[in-house]
């Protein structure tokens, strides 16, 4: 009897940023551990759907004028972050938007001072960005806001810090997502425009 082919395998820190440029997919990094994403390699997951592609895009496109006019950079899908923990817990992770304002190169691969986080929820990682991800997202000192997007219906959740520490709020509708990162307001209408309309 044949058995599923695992999803994920034993690597060091040193091995895996050595190899992901040369990776045919990418893949994340959790404490001595490799999980490919989109691919077509033998282990990696199915693609993301069109919607969650779409929304990405209408994101990125969004913030894109702000950023820059603040000096800061926004990144759709292929930024890996560290989200590396104090005690040594070593994870790159790659969320479907990155915002951050530190000095980037044209050959920087690795972002470690973001301060807007976004992840649209997809079948395959869905449980890894409601769980795992706020974890380590919320650990990080330059952090201000983490959003989880719904692909299937207008909904946000937003994990914001605030001066008594994290507080998680919920967007639905027509409502709209405040971001301090860079002074902006990010509307529904803007995420799910030609998606969910």
């Amino acid at each position: 009897m044949s058995h599923p082919a695992p999803v994920f395998w034993e690597m060091t820190e040193e091995e895996y940023l050595r190899t992901e440029p040369l990776s045919p997919f990418k893949r994340e990094f959790v404490a001595g551990y490799v999980y490919p994403l989109h691919g077509d390699g033998l282990y990696a997951q199915a693609g993301a759907s069109s919607a969650h592609g779409e929304i990405v895009l209408n994101i990125a496109a969004t913030l894109l004028g702000a950023a820059r006019r603040q000096g800061c950079r926004v990144y759709a899908a292929d930024m890996r972050v560290d989200t590396s923990s104090p005690t040594g817990k070593r994870v790159y992770f790659f969320p479907d938007v990155v915002v951050t304002c530190e000095p980037m190169t044209p050959e920087s691969a690795v972002s470690q001072a973001h301060c807007l986080l976004i992840e649209v929820l997809s079948a395959s990682r869905g449980h890894t960005d409601r769980t795992d991800k706020v974890w380590a997202y919320t650990s990080l000192p330059s952090l201000q806001t983490y959003l989880i997007v719904s692909p299937v219906t207008r909904h946000i959740r937003v994990i914001e810090r605030t001066t008594e520490g994290w507080q998680e709020t919920e967007r639905r509708g027509q409502e709209a997502v405040g971001l301090p990162c860079l002074g902006i307001t990010l509307t529904l209408d803007e995420v799910y425009a030609g998606v969910l309309d």
